[in-house]
């Protein structure tokens, strides 16, 4: 079935069957492979996106449950990484390999348009995601950059 998204503002259509999970349309239909595969059970966050504004982990969202709200990916959160968490990582030196941060950057980005300024403990409660490198503490120190208190 086609399967009519808004996905980093463009209008796309997806010729799959509802339940494909919205990571596989995204990766794979659409080629935005910035959006990560890790468990494929929701639990390490790696295919966070933002649906209608809110982080989902895009691994266990059948596509027909994005249809009619807006979708973010992280090529849509900033193509040329001018998105201040993008450059607060940067900055902080948060990636070793990498492969979780598209997903931490996106849960990052939601908490941030909840509570522009951030407690450790609201850090702590709304990143979720798991990085096998452990970088939590530069995660943290990246997140408060952005927020313009570190």
């Amino acid at each position: 079935m086609a399967y009519q998204l808004t996905v980093n503002g463009r209008a796309v259509v997806a010729d799959v069957e509802g339940d494909t999970p919205l990571l596989w349309v995204l990766r794979e239909e659409l080629g935005l492979t910035g959006t990560k595969f890790g468990c494929g059970a929701a639990l390490c966050g790696a295919c966070t996106v933002h649906v209608d504004g809110v982080a989902v982990r895009s691994c266990s969202l059948p596509v027909e449950g994005a249809v009619g709200m807006p979708i973010t990916t992280i090529e849509g959160l900033s193509a040329d990484r001018s998105h201040p968490l993008q450059a607060a990582w940067i900055a902080e030196q948060v990636p070793q390999c990498g492969y979780c941060q598209s997903g931490m950057i996106m849960a990052a980005a939601a908490l941030l348009r909840e509570k522009s300024q951030p407690t450790d403990a609201e850090i702590d409660e709304a990143m979720t995601n798991l990085c096998r490198c452990g970088t939590y503490v530069r995660v943290r120190r990246a997140i408060k950059r952005a927020a313009g208190l570190a």
